[in-house]
């Protein structure tokens, strides 16, 4: 029996590798491709950090100092410091304007400065005058006939001109004429301040005035006038003036016209009472055959108030008048 069991074990031992080795050759194990070798990349350097300075510490703080507070970076997504607003597009200052010309370089100076005067001079910096009579009619007042005149002239550039006006009527005689010398200087596309004289040469005895006025266009074409006068006397006027300009056709304009006079105090020397003195209320309607040369008809209503009307009546006058006017408004 012992003999069997050992022959069974040499037996065993032998055919192990044997087995082993038909099964090697039956299915050889399937190893996998090596993998391609993956390129290394290239190592960042670490974010440069700035530099705190470096603050020794007190005695109080050597032992008892907490950590500082990490910085950030200024586009890490952190909101900037509110007290630094950005820079606003539009706000440089912008650079000074050249004082030397380049065709300085290539021709006589004196040249050029004689060819910059004469552009100068051709852009607005021109002499020019006009004169227009604004109201030249005749008028009939309740069968009686009248006349009035109205109108200026002027004589330089865009901003400074020396202005003369003149107004006044009447009928067989002249009843009220005044005469105005100005200054006037321009202090905005549409507004002109006025500085001068004005004269009375009717009613007898004559006045002689300050002036200071202001001439000005309006929003929607509104034409307005405004004028204090100082009498050499005290006396002290002021004078309201407005039109428009209803453009009916090309040549057609109808004008309706306001004017009111006021006074400070009593004047009873030349017939002008305190407070509202008079007013006058107009509508004209002009056909223009040139923007130079349109005739006119219309409606004028007249009336003096207070004191004024008073005067009136005691030198044999009609406070409140109607009138029937043809004219000419010209220009040149």
């Amino acid at each position: 029996m012992n003999r069997l069991v050992l022959l069974a074990a040499l037996s065993f031992g032998l055919s192990g590798p044997a087995f082993a080795q038909h099964v090697e050759h039956e299915a050889p194990p399937v190893t996998p491709a090596p993998k391609p070798p993956v390129a290394a990349e290239p190592k960042q350097p670490p974010a440069a950090q700035p530099k705190q300075p470096a603050v020794a510490p007190d005695d109080h703080q050597k032992h008892d100092t907490a950590p500082a507070a990490p910085v950030a970076e200024p586009h890490d997504g952190h909101v900037m410091d509110a007290a630094v607003p950005p820079p606003e597009a539009g706000n440089d200052i912008p650079p000074d304007a050249p004082a030397d010309f380049a065709a300085d370089q290539f021709f006589p100076k004196a040249d050029m400065d004689r060819a910059r005067g004469i552009l100068d001079n051709e852009h607005g910096g021109t002499l020019q005058s006009k004169i227009m009579a604004n109201l030249l009619e005749y008028q009939s007042q309740n069968g009686e006939d009248g006349y009035r005149w109205e109108g200026e002239a002027w004589f330089g550039g865009d901003l400074d001109r020396f202005v003369l006006k003149s107004e006044g009527e009447g009928s067989d005689d002249i009843e009220e004429a005044e005469v105005q010398a100005l200054y006037s200087r321009a202090i905005g596309p549409y507004t002109d301040v006025q500085v001068g004289l004005r004269h009375d040469i009717e009613p007898n005895p004559s006045r002689t005035f300050l002036a200071f006025g202001v001439e000005a266009l309006l929003p929607y074409w509104f034409e307005a006038d405004a004028a204090l006068f100082v009498g050499e006397r005290g006396q002290v006027l002021g004078r309201l003036e407005g039109s428009y300009d209803f453009q009916l056709t090309q040549r057609l304009v109808l004008q309706p016209r306001a004017e009111i006079n006021l006074a400070a105090k009593d004047d009873a020397a030349t017939g002008v009472g305190s407070g509202l003195s008079d007013a006058e209320l107009g509508l004209r309607l002009r056909y223009e055959i040139q923007r130079e040369f349109a005739p006119y008809v219309g409606i004028s209503w007249e009336r003096s108030f207070g004191d004024t009307a008073d005067y009136a009546h005691t030198a044999g006058e009609r406070a409140e008048t109607t009138s029937f006017v043809v004219g000419l408004r010209a220009w040149y």
